[in-house]
């Protein structure tokens, strides 16, 4: 090999606290992001850094520090296409301060989300984003915060634990959603979701802090508000595979008085509901009257345009990285993204035929 193809040695922290003028122990401290630096070395030694086109080596860095530049996420569907904008949210936020993400799915599986936490906790993730399925079952999130790793809540809380909780108050958008098809003359609402319970859904079950809690808390207000009785068999959970979700559907369409109105939990379950639909040969909103959760374009592309309550996923999942920096020590601005939901009316909402 000629010395002009010899290939470029890379640039060393010695080389970098060497550009900076600093000693190589403060050059360590402010690459690795351990120990106090000041702000005038950490500002010559980032440049410097940038400079050299410096690289740092992840594995020595994980050694020194404890933890690597990973951050684990841990959700319950990744095919919910709700998971996969809050994974690019978090992915997004977290690149430009030096993390790639790790991502476990586990099936709404609460022994698979163990197993993801300690596999990662394994692998010295410097922190951890998860959607618990439980809230109440969570020693292995207080097991990662004891072993020194930060821990944000997406989606859904938990009981016992302080952690920094990233989800939408769904109350309002829940009433709007009841009151809609209570105005339009439905009284069999149905609500289908994959929430994993350990049985039928019984007026004042424990739904733990879920989003689904909010959703099937605000048709019931709304029921109350109009003095009439919401048929709580309607509720049909655990539809977290096809032959489930097929149970739910048929559970609410075969009945002698079937729903004229279904409210699908996420935009995942909605394609589900609609094919079931469609198959049966009913129309939208003769034969019956859809709402979905979640707005993504394919919403508003069918026909008739779906009715959904709209959630700022991306942001949820930019928020939830940001929480997660600034428990690792990271500059985050100070400001929150606004996270609300809306009700968007389209057209699959109508009032229910009269042979219903």
């Amino acid at each position: 090999m000629t010395k002009r193809e010899q290939p470029v040695r890379e640039a060393t922290v010695a080389d970098v606290a060497r550009a900076a003028g600093v000693s190589k122990a403060q050059a360590a401290r402010a690459l690795g992001g351990y120990g106090a630096v000041s702000e005038q070395v950490l500002s010559l030694v980032i440049a410097a850094s940038e400079q050299l086109g410096y690289r740092p080596n992840q594995v020595a860095r994980s050694m020194t520090t404890g933890r690597s530049n990973s951050i684990g996420v841990v959700v319950g569907d990744i095919e919910n296409a709700h998971f996969g904008l809050a994974l690019r949210g978090i992915s997004d936020e977290v690149r430009d301060a030096g993390y790639t993400v790790v991502l476990v799915n586990t099936d709404e599986d609460l022994d698979a989300e163990v197993g993801a936490v300690q596999e990662l906790l394994q692998q010295r993730v410097a922190g951890l984003v998860v959607a618990p399925c439980s809230s109440t079952q969570t020693a292995h999130l207080g097991s990662a915060q004891e072993r020194g790793r930060a821990v944000v809540l997406f989606d859904r809380g938990i009981h016992g634990l302080e952690l920094d909780t990233v989800r939408v108050d769904f109350a309002d958008a829940a009433l709007q959603v009841g009151r809609l098809l209570l105005d339009a003359g439905h009284r069999r609402i149905g609500y289908v979701s994959s929430l994993r319970t350990d049985g039928p859904y019984e007026p004042g079950a424990d739904l733990g802090l879920s989003p689904v809690a909010d959703r099937v808390r605000g048709i019931e207000q709304a029921f109350t508000e109009a003095e009439d009785e919401w048929d709580p068999t309607l509720v049909q959970l655990n539809a977290f595979s096809d032959d489930t979700l097929a149970a739910a559907c048929a559970e609410l369409l075969d009945r002698p008085a079937p729903a004229t109105a279904v409210v699908c939990s996420d935009s995942l379950i909605a394609l589900g509901v609609l094919g079931h639909i469609k198959r049966r040969g009913l129309r939208i909103p003769e034969d019956i009257s859809v709402v979905a959760y979640d707005d993504f374009p394919w919403t508003e592309l069918v026909e008739p345009p779906l009715t959904v309550v709209a959630q700022p996923v991306y942001d949820m999942g930019r928020e939830a990285a940001r929480a997660l920096l600034r428990r690792l020590g990271h500059r985050v601005p100070a400001e929150r993204l606004p996270l609300r939901a809306h009700l968007v009316e389209r057209a699959s909402v109508g009032a229910p035929s009269e042979e219903n």
